[in-house]
């Protein structure tokens, strides 16, 4: 078994756990939210593994940033990881609805499920679950809460404004 190691990172939107083994990050945790996460007795604090991971977290905040080229450990089934693979390509300050995720994976009736797996989302901001809304144009379901949802969605739209 990876020896998983974590930190903390003081973010623009609050404070976010991050986690990983030496394979790649595995886990970035909002401080507030229901899916929030908490640190595991097993795990040990090394900040030095997450240095890169901060940096280009840093660079997304500040507009720099665009995509991020991380490491990244899926774990999860394999429906989850296409959802979280084609979350990857949606492009930054742009928003697709859950159906038409569900039809870029190719289950297009599987709206639900991809729903429920862009929930599941272990390695939000990096892995954008944020750019995908209701069918009608509305903010649903995010691990952060929708306010935070809603701040990054204009957080990108208005670096998109300054190019």
């Amino acid at each position: 078994m990876n020896q998983i190691y974590y930190s903390r990172f003081e973010s623009p939107v609050g404070p976010l756990l991050l986690a990983g083994s030496k394979t790649g990050l595995q886990l970035v945790s909002f401080g507030a939210g229901n899916r929030t996460k908490r640190v595991e007795p097993e795990w040990r604090r090394d900040d030095s593994a997450f240095v890169e991971v901060v940096r280009q977290l840093q660079s997304y905040f500040i507009g720099e940033r665009k995509t991020f080229d991380l490491a990244l450990v899926l774990e999860g089934t394999d429906f989850q990881r296409r959802v979280w693979t084609a979350l990857r390509k949606i492009p930054y300050g742009e928003t697709i609805s859950y159906k038409e995720l569900a039809e870029i994976i190719g289950s297009p009736k599987a709206v639900r499920a991809v729903g429920a797996a862009n929930g599941a989302n272990p390695i939000p901001i990096i892995i954008p679950c944020h750019r995908v809304i209701g069918n009608d144009g509305s903010l649903t379901g995010f691990g952060g809460g929708l306010p935070l949802k809603k701040h990054l969605l204009e957080l990108e739209s208005q670096q998109l404004k300054l190019i």
